[in-house]
């Protein structure tokens, strides 16, 4: 009929491509979980100065339960940011979770930056 080929009509429903999404994001070992936590400090604490660096302290007493990370900005480092395990696991597939987490970790790093301005400006000698 016209040679035009009929479109599927198949659509995903909202469960089915939330299911999906949570699969594939939600979950996951101690250390796959420590991966995507690190990546997802640094991309957003990199939107406030490329030069911050978030790192997971490695405390083998919080070991497949917690993880402790600290934003880095040359010589100073941010204060002590607690997460448990299952909560990340469980949530890092979700928009809304991953939002707040989001702008908790880029106004840390705003706060080491107006920590550090201080060390910025030039003494007189």
């Amino acid at each position: 009929m016209g040679g035009r080929l009929a479109a599927p009509h198949f659509r995903p429903t909202a469960s089915v491509a939330g299911l999906h999404f949570t699969r594939m994001f939600s979950g996951g070992s101690y250390e796959e979980v420590a991966r995507w936590l690190k990546m997802f400090l640094n991309s957003h604490a990199k939107r406030e100065h490329p030069r911050i660096e978030a790192v997971l302290e490695d405390d083998e007493a919080r070991e497949g339960v917690s993880y402790a990370a600290r934003l880095h900005f040359g010589e100073r480092a941010g204060p002590l940011m607690e997460f448990d395990y299952k909560d990340v696991a469980a949530h890092r597939g979700e928009l809304a979770w991953c939002a707040d987490l989001a702008q908790r970790v880029r106004r840390e790093a705003r706060a080491l930056l107006a920590g550090s301005a201080s060390g910025n400006v030039a003494r007189p000698r």
